[in-house]
């Protein structure tokens, strides 16, 4: 009777992993409208292409090597990992219902494959943040480096039993290990990739660039937010008894909480700031809301979850006019959504759980910065070195679905075309038209005055 209850418990937990899993899968869904709806119509195509592409990469690479450096059977060390290859047999009945702490209690193939879909989730961030400029190419190959060595490596640090985790850094489903790691590489990427032509004035204005669709922009921004249920509530990783279902239920409960004060907050926020309700600053406040509570979902009560999320709103409007006073071009918001609501929400943490400490997540937050940062800047480097990394500015200008992809994603209002009298999605000099809206659009306004 034991054995029968062990695996049907095992069933349960593999089961709840799997569909945790595919919510997470679909979240490539949502980075790719989020993403298409924030660029120029002439950058769709290239930018789903990107985001298709990506995903696609990243599970084959972490398959390949990815996952046995994040979770080596026989590490070097705590800080530097083992390396195998491919996959190994999954758990048997006997290991099953010989019952004990060691006993597996879900597939290993269920982690593996929820374990890839975090990787792909990470290079995603990447792909935002240098929209409209950066090769198709160069950027795919930064990503098999990135999913191959450099996330798996801090995964390893902090989830593979590494020095971070020794020290006691605490980060439940990964607003550092996977959202704040993903921003520092996107960080990388853009100082690299530079701003695009026409974002910033010789005198210090910042110029909006609208994105083509913002239905579909706020379609990706709910697909995140479903799928969110499943990258924090999958980090759980057990449902079949009553403590764990309750759990699982409260960090859905704590999600969602988050997300909605995050959306809230952020629009209120804009509103004082600028005099209008950006749409981008409700979405982005909503996604940065879920990041900030991913560090901590369970511990927290639900009016705490939705002040975390709340002061994630507040933090990704000031990042995004901070970065553009910097004239670090972040067309989608993704550095300050998952980096700066990242590291709000790594030190969240300390407002609920006993056992994380300040030093400890200083330290965990720092050290996953740093290796994301410089391992990317250098890769990035000798890919620039070697291929190039910006398209030409005749290509932007006329826009990277024709270049890179050779179709346009509106053909009917494309160039040659006189339909309703629309382009490409720029004028001539590739500014946007007055008065639409773009991530901090309002922001770019109050900055440049």
């Amino acid at each position: 009777m034991d054995g029968m209850v062990l695996e049907l418990g095992y069933a349960l937990d593999t089961f709840y992993f799997l569909m945790c899993t595919a919510l997470v899968m679909w979240m490539a869904a949502g980075f790719a409208m989020l993403e298409a709806g924030l660029v120029r119509a002439k950058n769709t195509v290239e930018i789903l292409n990107k985001n298709a592409l990506l995903y696609g990469v990243a599970c084959v690479v972490y398959l390949l090597v990815g996952y046995n450096i994040m979770y080596p059977a026989n590490p070097v060390s705590s800080v530097i990992p083992g390396i195998d290859f491919l996959l190994g047999a999954d758990n048997t009945t006997e290991s099953v219902v010989a019952g004990g702490d060691d006993a597996p209690y879900y597939s290993g193939m269920a982690d593996f494959i929820f374990q890839a879909v975090f990787a792909a989730a990470t290079m995603s961030i990447v792909s935002g943040a240098v929209a409209e400029r950066m090769k198709l190419w160069p950027f795919l190959t930064f990503a098999v480096v990135m999913v191959a060595v450099i996330y798996p490596v801090e995964g390893y640090w902090k989830w593979g039993g590494g020095f971070l985790d020794q020290l006691g850094f605490q980060d439940f489903a990964g607003s550092v290990v996977v959202h704040m790691a993903g921003a520092a590489a996107a960080l990388a990427a853009v100082i690299l990739v530079g701003p695009r032509k026409g974002k910033y004035g010789k005198n210090g204005e910042v110029r909006a660039i609208p994105g083509a669709n913002l239905p579909m922009a706020t379609l990706g921004m709910f697909i995140l937010w479903m799928g969110w249920f499943g990258f924090n509530g999958g980090s759980e990783l057990k449902i079949a008894n009553v403590e764990e279902a309750n759990a699982v239920a409260k960090i859905f409960v704590n999600t969602n909480s988050a997300a909605a004060a995050g959306m809230i907050v952020a629009a209120l926020f804009a509103r004082a700031l600028f005099g209008k309700t950006d749409l981008t600053m409700t979405i982005n406040g909503a996604l940065a809301g879920l990041v900030a509570i991913t560090a901590e979902p369970l511990q927290p009560s639900a009016g705490l979850a939705s002040i975390i999320g709340a002061i994630g709103g507040l933090v990704v409007v000031m990042s995004v006019v901070t970065l553009d006073k910097l004239k670090l071009d972040d067309p989608v918001g993704a550095i300050s959504v998952h980096g700066s609501a990242g590291i709000w929400g790594i030190f969240a943490v300390l407002l609920s759980n006993d056992d994380a400490t300040f030093g400890g997540q200083l330290i965990g937050m720092a050290a996953t910065f740093a290796w994301m940062f410089v391992a990317s800047f250098v890769v990035l480097l000798i890919i620039k070195a070697v291929m190039g990394l910006r398209v030409t500015e005749e290509e932007e200008m006329e826009g990277m679905d024709v270049s890179e992809c050779g179709m346009q994603a509106y053909p009917e209002f494309g160039p040659g075309h006189s339909s309703m009298g629309l382009s490409s999605g720029s004028d001539k000099s590739g500014t946007a038209s007055k008065g639409q809206s773009a991530p901090g659009y309002q922001a770019s306004q109050a900055v440049s005055k």
